[in-house]
């Protein structure tokens, strides 16, 4: 992660979903620089949600707003529990409070023993529908997407995983924010 230039602009950290790496935040980053200072975190390297926020809030600045996508509000809401008052604002995209089912923990862990006995495929095109609309399947949006899972690779996404599936229920959390907070969820 980057740090801010500080030109007057809010410090602005984002926080990618899983599989995905700062190319998801790029055209955002871009068209918010005038008024924001972005930075995107790198969300591979660790493989708790708890130890992805520390290695975040290590290089952030003292102050900033943060934004997340899917996983990235799952980290987002480990912020907020280890240091909540270096948050100015918050933006949660397409994320949830509460931890998996059981099914789809059952999922994630059967994805990551594949990989036991095979290797690593990257976002599929079966499993694309279920990231993006159908019409950007066969889009650069699907191939951008498909692009990210390839450079995270198969290392990254078991670490990813462990932190989703052992990620704490942030429901609780919800009533500690007091910050001005967005939450979007797209539809299909």
């Amino acid at each position: 992660m980057t740090s801010p230039t500080s030109l007057g602009r809010t410090p602005l950290v984002f926080l990618p979903g899983l599989l995905c790496d700062d190319r998801l935040w790029l055209q955002q980053a871009e068209a918010l620089k005038d008024i924001a200072d972005p930075m995107i975190a790198d969300l591979t390297q660790d493989d708790s949600v708890e130890a992805m926020a520390a290695r975040v809030l290590a290089s952030a600045p003292p102050r900033f707003a943060l934004a997340g996508l899917s996983m990235g509000g799952y980290v987002a809401f480990e912020i907020m529990r280890q240091q909540p008052e270096r948050v100015t604002r918050l933006a949660l995209f397409d994320t949830s409070a509460s931890p998996d089912t059981p099914q789809r923990a059952a999922l994630r862990r059967a994805s990551i023993d594949s990989l036991k006995v095979g290797r690593f495929m990257g976002v599929t095109k079966r499993m694309l529908p279920q990231l993006v609309h159908a019409q950007h399947v066969d889009s650069p949006v699907g191939d951008a997407v498909r692009d990210m899972a390839e450079r995270i690779g198969g290392e990254a996404f078991v670490r990813q995983q462990t932190a989703v599936l052992a990620r704490p229920d942030s429901r609780p959390t919800l009533l500690s924010i007091h910050v001005p907070t967005m939450i979007v969820v797209g539809g299909g």
